[in-house]
């Protein structure tokens, strides 16, 4: 598997994009399908326009690792996140296997 899940604070650009993304959050659930009681969806990243920042919930976004064109900023790394990454990249598969199986959400 091709590892993912770049590091919080990372600043990315979307394809189709017109503003940088900085990543916030990983395995992120639409709130609006866990509302409706539908499909639960899971995304990759959690993210806010850059430099605003989340001023308030409207300015949140999803997205996935194969949305990403161009990582312009790389964000801060060490031994927590690399933790962190190794255990996500390790787990991701089974993670989202039990969300479309409706095990979690």
């Amino acid at each position: 598997m091709k590892e993912k899940f770049l590091p919080i604070g990372t600043i990315v650009m979307l394809k189709n994009g017109t503003k940088e993304v900085m990543i916030t959050s990983y395995l992120v659930f639409s709130k609006e399908a866990v509302a409706k009681k539908e499909k639960v969806q899971m995304f990759e990243y959690g993210g806010c326009p850059y430099p605003e920042g989340i001023i308030d919930s409207n300015t949140s976004l999803v997205f996935n690792h194969d949305q990403i064109e161009k990582i312009v900023h790389m964000g801060y790394v060490n031994d927590k996140y690399q933790e962190i990454a190794k255990a996500l990249n390790e787990q991701y598969q089974t993670i989202k296997e039990q969300v479309e199986n409706g095990k979690i959400g």
